[in-house]
């Protein structure tokens, strides 16, 4: 329990730090040599900096911080940062805070998501959205599974929040994509082989 709060607390951290970066998540493995934390983010070049004074910077802060020994860190690019609800959260909080409608941000949000190849996406946003009285709303699009094993297999999901003048807003990302889904009937292909002699080959 220890260490997962510590590494929550890490991950928190790492969101705020690179948040312009457009933060995917990261992957922590503790080796014998010290600590490797992989960063998976859309724009790399906004955490390594110009000559990696970035990378440099953000390994000081985590081994002052967090006491982690030899921290390393890698920087991965998200092919496809549409289907990554932690940029997605980030890119609809984002654009809530500058002004953005909170309806328009989600509506393109979810068509980003469906054009990226994505089977099915759900937008939840709560809070005091038009009144004083707290409400939600949901966008959906596609097919989202929402229970059973396909459902812990598929669907990938994401929390956020930002806060504005009329309080704080709640933003609920659930992405499923095509390619983590089985497909229901596989084909398969044989070659159908003629018997010496010709004629056509016995049924």
């Amino acid at each position: 329990m220890k260490n997962f709060a510590k590494n929550v607390e890490l991950d928190e951290f790492l969101q705020n730090s690179v948040k312009d970066a457009g933060y995917g998540g990261a992957d922590i493995l503790k080796t014998p040599t010290g600590t490797r934390i992989t960063l998976y983010v859309s724009r790399p070049g906004l955490v390594i900096g110009r000559r990696g004074i970035g990378i440099k910077d953000l390994t000081e802060k985590l081994e002052k911080k967090f006491g982690l020994p030899n921290p390393m860190i890698a920087v991965m690019e998200v092919e496809v940062p549409e289907l990554n609800p932690r940029i997605m959260c980030s890119r609809i909080a984002s654009s809530v805070s500058r002004g953005t409608a909170f309806r328009r941000a989600a509506i393109y949000a979810l068509n980003a998501v469906m054009n990226a190849g994505a089977m099915g996406a759900e937008i939840s946003i709560a809070g005091k959205l038009r009144s004083e009285r707290s409400h939600h709303e949901k966008y959906r699009a596609g097919v989202v599974p929402k229970s059973g094993e396909t459902s812990r297999k598929v669907v990938r999901e994401a929390t956020s929040d930002v806060l504005l003048k009329m309080g704080l807003y709640g933003i609920k990302v659930k992405i499923a994509p095509k390619e983590l889904l089985s497909p229901e009937v596989e084909i398969i292909e044989t070659e159908q082989q003629i018997p010496e002699g010709g004629g056509e080959a016995p049924a």
